[in-house]
């Protein structure tokens, strides 16, 4: 595949200019006599790899000719280090008095630590690199787990000052050993963990299981693996006794792996994981439990048709569920484990790229794990479900009260519902055989929803009817007719409705107002606003944070601290809605201010202990 130099960035005295390239640039990015090439081919997975489909199918073609110049370069000039190392060190032989290190190791460990500055290069140095105009810098390959097709890439200057150089590398190399504590002895050891923990007996043990087939982590490894066993595959021979990385017994569910096989590659990654938690279970110290962390948004609707989940009792039209947690959960279980506490961990960073404007998760799910009695009971699918209503409704509470974010909540559902579900030695269905991990999560995802709906008689009659509108309408207009039966059934004005500032009326047809709209007439001590409601409330929060960050939000809740509690639940429920009908875009907004949640109430805080000058009304 072609390529055209469309512009050059150089460093300005008051920031970086463009210009266009002339011959000389463009000779001189294609004159590079590269003499070694990581010829290996990349992985037919277009789930995390997008380039093999246009002809870019090999390691060396993510690469130009200047990058594969530069990194093969880099990657020798670590070999030399050794002889110049040994050069400075003279005729000193064995262990440093002052040093508990002998000469060899200290010089490998200073060639690893360049080889690892290399592959940080390297992940700015391929012509994945996107350009960020947002901040005028390089964007590097693995901007999210994956190696995608980049159209317009933008290559790094190694040697200047730029995002990108190589004595950046070597300081983030530097900074990691600086913060390290070094004098505590450490060991890292690779094993199969469906056979083997690490030998160790009776271990406390800590796990991040892999998510299905959601990263395929030894196929994206050989990206930076293939540099640095050119450079330290005489180092380490054991680690780098293969060509790329290891991959036969890693636990993902690659189809391409099983000759495009879905099923053979869930019934490998299920197997597989039922061996492991079989092997921890029996490993494990009896005195401190198993935790699990896992993230995996929860996607999948599932079609109700020829299905005995839904009954008389259960008359909904499609249910949530995930392969991934259900395969998860299914080898935690079936290896004869509970589930006896849940923690969400705030785990992802806000600024990586899957997250900017997008719902992605923010948090983690520790599950507390014990083994289960042997002797647990059997419960019925009825007794089950009144269980897990209760146990749903207390830790919702919980969950907002701590701010766990509506992108979590799902998620974060999970760990209590399989507490109750996993305390049993199974839940049976009124024809006796036994309810499936996956209908407890759809279940659990059922009673979720329900919860959350049946919350809303906590609003004003106006917010219920707004609720329901914007679950058929969203912010789009519908028709007077349909607006007059929806207020009735929900014993609503739509005459209050105008005067609250909640929807216009207009010409036959009727809809909610936009935010800013709500902002540009919010006065809820004029006479225009005879009612103030949780909607507009929480409509206007959302537009201060957006255009005013914490401290105008904060603001509003310090006017009005009796709805706050109400808006931040209503939030919730509007983003359930939003998650449910994927209008993803819509729900970005309420999941921003659930997140935003504590640091508005700090702003609140400050605004109100505040001294406020009163003002004097000459109205009658």
């Amino acid at each position: 595949m072609g390529e055209q130099m469309t512009a050059v960035v150089i460093e300005g005295k008051r920031g970086r200019i463009y210009i266009a390239p002339d011959e000389i640039h463009i000779e001189a990015s294609n004159a590079m006599n590269h003499y070694w090439l990581p010829s290996f081919s990349l992985p037919q997975n277009p789930r995390n790899f997008n380039t093999p489909i246009y002809g870019i199918d090999t390691f060396d073609k993510l690469f130009t000719p200047r990058q594969l110049m530069a990194l093969t370069t880099f990657s020798d000039l670590v070999l030399d280090v050794k002889e110049c190392i040994s050069s400075n060190m003279g005729d000193s032989q064995g262990k440093n008095e002052n040093d508990p290190l002998d000469r060899d190791q200290y010089i490998n460990a200073i060639m690893t630590y360049l080889a690892l500055a290399v592959d940080k290069g390297a992940d700015y140095w391929s012509s994945i690199c996107s350009w960020n105009t947002g901040r005028d810098t390089i964007r590097n390959t693995f901007a999210r787990q994956a190696i995608p097709m980049v159209w317009d890439f933008a290559e790094v200057n190694p040697f200047s000052d730029s995002t990108g150089n190589f004595l950046r590398a070597i300081d983030w190399v530097a900074g990691v050993i600086e913060l390290s504590s070094c004098a505590v002895p450490g060991e890292v050891v690779q094993r199969d963990a469906t056979a083997s923990v690490n030998g160790l007996v009776r271990p406390l043990i800590s796990t991040d299981p892999p998510y299905y087939d959601n990263i395929g982590y030894a196929d994206l490894s050989d990206f930076f693996y293939v540099w640095l066993r050119r450079s330290l595959s005489n180092i380490y021979p054991d680690l780098f006794g293969t060509m790329l990385v290891p991959k036969a017994q890693e636990l993902v569910a690659t189809p391409y792996r099983f000759g495009g096989s879905k099923q053979k590659a869930q019934q490998f990654f299920e197997n597989g994981l039922y061996q492991a938690f079989e092997r921890m279970r029996a490993v494990q110290h009896p005195d401190y439990p198993l935790t699990v962390y896992y993230a995996f948004k929860q996607t999948e609707d599932d079609s109700t048709e020829n299905s005995n989940l839904i009954n008389n009792e259960d008359n909904m039209q499609s249910l949530i569920a995930s392969t991934g947690w259900e395969t998860m959960l299914a080898g935690l279980i079936h290896s004869g484990f509970t589930i006896t506490g849940t923690w969400p961990v705030r785990t992802e960073r806000t600024g990586r790229t899957i997250s900017i404007s997008a719902n992605a998760l923010a948090s983690s799910i520790v599950l507390v794990c014990r083994p289960r009695p042997i002797d647990a009971p059997s419960a019925r699918r009825r007794q089950f479900i009144n269980e897990l209503r209760n146990e749903l409704e207390d830790a919702l509470k919980k969950m907002k009260h701590d701010g766990i974010a509506p992108v979590d909540l799902a998620q974060a559902s999970i760990g209590p519902g399989m507490k109750v579900y996993s305390q049993y030695s199974q839940v049976l269905e009124p024809d006796g055989s036994p309810l499936s991990v996956r209908a407890a999560l759809q279940l659990i995802n059922r009673e979720l929803d329900s919860i959350l709906v049946d919350q809303e008689g906590e609003y004003d009659m106006e917010t219920r009817w707004a609720v329901a509108w914007f679950e058929e309408y969203t912010m789009e207009a519908g028709t007077f007719g349909r607006a007059e039966t929806l207020s009735k059934a929900k014993n609503a004005s739509l005459q209050t409705l105008v005067e609250a500032g909640v929807l216009e009326s207009r010409a036959g047809k009727v809809r909610l107002l936009k935010r800013d709209e709500v902002a540009s007439i919010w006065n809820p001590e004029s006479a225009v606003h005879r009612k103030v409601t949780t909607w507009a409330v929480m409509q206007r929060l959302i537009h201060a944070l957006d255009k005013q960050g914490t401290p105008g939000a904060g603001a509003i809740l310090a006017d009005l601290p009796e709805y706050g509690e109400k808006a931040r639940d209503l939030a919730y429920r509007l983003y359930n809605i939003c998650e449910r009908k994927g209008w993803s875009g819509a729900g970005l907004y309420y999941n921003m201010l659930v997140s935003s949640w504590p640091d508005i109430e700090v702003q609140a805080r400050i605004i109100a202990r505040s001294p406020r000058q009163d003002t004097l009304s000459f109205d009658d």
